[in-house]
């Protein structure tokens, strides 16, 4: 039997799968790093600390495999996109790496927009300047830290780095670089252009491969530390939600995703770079060769409910705080939660604005509260899925993948919100099966990623939509889309009080 492993570099741990001929998960181990937030808005981590749990997961792996090492084939990458990491002559990192939800590039973005003008990043990248973005993040470290910029020769994202330090071999793929506002997204070059307006040098950008190719070998001393064959194929990956997107089936046209993990995605498959939607979600290379996809972000999904537990529940367990979820009726009693406790990308890229519970009163109980989370969390991505269907895409079934698959109360919740068929895959493995899927192919075990997701992505449940309850969410809908428009003003004038 043959073997493939898939390295899904996330926000707040590396989990890493290992996968056979058939698809299915063999082995499976996740480790955890910590965030570094300095400030409010600032959100870092130590590239070191990616590297060092990623050779320990691969170690415990390869203690437990009982088969020859040589039968695994190859590896490859998902991992968090946008953000960045700089490196010097030597490629040693210069400093923590900034994050994608790391909001402190406001100026930055419209520093960008003065040099090239809003209408023409929209012609080049398909994408407005956010934030988030990987070029903000560089033109703020240009600015403010001017002596660490000097010593910048390359820079790269989050899993390219781990990829280099287990290679010895530098590169970035489209899906990501996609994602960093330096990308022409149709012509899969860096810009040139760009790059020349904003006086950035476009030698910083490192070379562009493919998902599926292959960039390189495991180095010897990895391989002593892991316990991998110096023979092991390392195979470019790809951007989370790119690898979602090929880990869900997410291959061809009239295919939707809804991701909740940290943050939250609804991803469709797009198989032209020739739609416009004015920046209004984001249009990235898929990891599937010559594909694209759509996709509109939460910023804070799962994150809301992992803050509401952490601060008002953080001796239980998720599974113990959703238990009274199902007594709850649809709207929460009247209580409307918004997710912007981080901010907000899609479809308001503000962020100042933040999270509001409207409609507290002294009936509420916590259980109103999580429920209230979870419809807010789902509203959210309910406004990518209005931008979709304005554009004439039909959504009437979704694979969800992430923590809202795990929950039937949820998922029947997102069935209902979203009017759609909601699917859940009997090995939801989200980014890292993507990753593996990318290894398997490289591999040579199949003639397409289609053939791949054939044989190994199996359907396990479906929840359709109550008709009921989905007449009283579009009500609610309409209400929840109205707050962020009546705490904008607020929000902007609460911001001096923010530490």
């Amino acid at each position: 039997m043959k073997y493939v492993i898939g390295i899904d570099l996330g926000t707040s741990s590396v989990k890493i799968i290992l996968v056979n001929q058939l698809g299915i998960v063999i082995d499976e181990v996740s480790k955890t790093y910590p965030l570094i937030q300095e400030r409010s808005g600032y959100s870092e981590q130590n590239p070191e600390d990616w590297v060092h749990q990623t050779i320990d997961g691969l170690a415990d792996i390869l203690k437990r495999f009982d088969g020859d090492r040589e039968e695994i084939e190859g590896i490859s990458f998902s991992g968090q996109m946008h953000g960045l990491v700089l490196l010097d002559a030597q490629q040693k990192v210069l400093r923590n790496a900034i994050l994608w939800n790391d909001t402190r590039t406001t100026v930055e973005c419209q520093d960008i927009y003065d040099a090239v003008g809003e209408e023409r990043l929209l012609e080049i990248t398909k994408n407005p300047a956010l934030e988030g973005f990987t070029l903000p993040k560089l033109l703020w470290v240009k600015k403010h830290e001017p002596d660490i910029f000097r010593k910048v020769s390359n820079f790269i994202l989050p899993k390219d780095y781990v990829r280099y330090r287990l290679t010895g071999q530098l590169h970035m793929e489209y899906s990501d670089a996609a994602g960093t506002l330096l990308l022409n997204v149709s012509d899969k070059t860096w810009s040139r252009e760009i790059c020349d307006m904003i006086n950035v040098d476009i030698e910083l950008c490192p070379p562009l491969v493919e998902s599926h190719q292959q960039v390189g070998m495991i180095l010897e001393d990895i391989a002593n530390k892991t316990g991998l064959s110096p023979s092991t194929k390392v195979f470019a990956g790809g951007a989370d939600n790119a690898c979602g997107a090929i880990g869900a089936g997410i291959l061809e046209d009239g295919k939707t995703l809804c991701s909740i993990g940290t943050s939250g995605v609804v991803l469709s498959y797009e198989a032209s770079q020739e739609k416009d939607f004015e920046g209004r979600v984001h249009y990235f290379n898929h990891g599937m060769t010559d594909a694209y996809y759509t996709m509109g972000v939460t910023l804070a999904a799962g994150y809301s409910l992992t803050w509401f537990k952490d601060v008002f529940a953080s001796n239980e367990s998720f599974e113990e705080i959703l238990e009274g979820v199902g007594s709850v009726p649809v709207g929460s009693n009247g209580l409307v939660f918004t997710p912007y406790i981080v901010g907000e990308r899609t479809p308001h890229a503000d962020a100042t604005i933040r999270a509001s519970f409207v409609g507290m009163d002294s009936s509420h109980e916590r259980k109103h509260f999580i429920r209230s989370v979870l419809e807010g969390i789902t509203f959210s991505l309910n406004e990518s899925i209005e931008i979709f269907r304005q554009s004439g895409k039909r959504i009437d079934t979704i694979i969800s993948i992430g923590g809202g698959a795990k929950n039937d109360e949820w998922l029947q919740i997102q069935a209902d919100i979203f009017n759609a068929t909601m699917v859940r895959l009997s090995s939801e493995q989200g980014p890292g099966m993507g990753a593996a899927m990318l290894a398997a192919y490289g591999s040579g075990w199949f003639d397409s990623l289609r053939d791949c997701a054939e044989q190994f992505l199996i359907e396990e449940h479906t929840v359709t939509p109550i008709p009921e309850n989905v007449v009283k969410y579009k009500e609610l809908f309409t209400l929840y889309k109205e707050v962020y428009r009546k705490t904008k003003e607020l929000n902007n004038r609460l911001a001096m009080f923010r530490s």
